[in-house]
């Protein structure tokens, strides 16, 4: 029930970070990865690590909030590759500002990245998910999709975004056996949030409110992307699993 193999999984965002992450553990599951960002260096370097595991890859590169490049890349993907069976959105920006200080240039910047992003690729891999009569979308939310925090003001706006496109996407795609579904990372240990788990005062408020007592590792979000990746999941539909160590049981 668990098994990929034979799937294509377009994961945007995952030349690094948890990106990386879900690419790994899906082509760990059998699946075939195409990678995507901006960075064609940083591309080629997170293939060749997918590689060395032996798992088979691809290279798209183009920024999410760029229409005519997602479009381009969706159609080209599934000429020259194959039918993506699987897409997650995963790309991700936060831009921290307390309300006074929030310039509009990142409050949209934000906005754009995730879920204008997430609605972009949606649209386009959907197309082929509806003809063939299957497929999974998955968002990457977060515990912002939630309660919000101090100078979190975009990001959270963009996440609660996010986890209503992922419930009213269901609604419109699930006649056409297509799931959507998404998961809502606690406080991981990524190049994103190290200046925080290296914050000792952070670092104790975080391990303090958490029930595990503990930061999560990115490897503990694999099992929930495998799962809503695989026919396991076939009768989820617009759920949110949160992989949080049971802080928002707690808050």
């Amino acid at each position: 029930m668990f098994d990929l193999k034979g799937k294509l999984a377009l994961i945007t965002g995952s030349s690094r970070g948890l990106g990386y992450t879900f690419a790994m553990g899906l082509g760990e599951a059998g699946a075939a990865i195409v990678l995507n960002g901006r960075d064609i260096e940083a591309l080629e370097a997170a293939a060749q690590g997918l590689e060395k595991k032996g798992i088979r890859s691809y290279k798209a590169v183009f920024d999410v909030n760029d229409e005519e490049s997602v479009v381009a890349e969706v159609k080209r993907i599934e000429k020259d590759v194959g039918p993506i069976d699987i897409l997650i959105n995963n790309a991700g920006l936060n831009l921290r500002h307390s309300l006074p200080d929030m310039p509009l240039e990142d409050w949209k910047k934000v906005l754009d990245v995730n879920l204008t992003g997430a609605f972009l690729l949606s649209r386009e891999v959907s197309r082929g998910m509806i003809a063939r009569k299957q497929g999974k979308i998955i968002n990457i939310c977060s515990m912002m999709s939630e309660l919000g925090r101090p100078t979190t003001l975009a990001y959270s706006a963009a996440k609660g975004g996010l986890k209503m496109f992922t419930k009213a996407l269901t609604v419109e795609l699930a006649k056409y056996n297509i799931q959507v579904n998404g998961i809502g990372p606690g406080y991981f240990k990524t190049i994103m949030t190290k200046p925080l788990y290296t914050d000792r005062e952070f670092d104790e408020w975080i391990c303090g409110r958490t029930p595990a007592g503990r930061w999560g590792d990115p490897e503990e979000l694999v099992g929930a992307a495998v799962f809503l990746s695989s026919d396991a999941s076939n009768f989820v539909n617009g759920q949110i699993i949160y992989v949080d160590g049971g802080i928002l049981a707690a808050l």
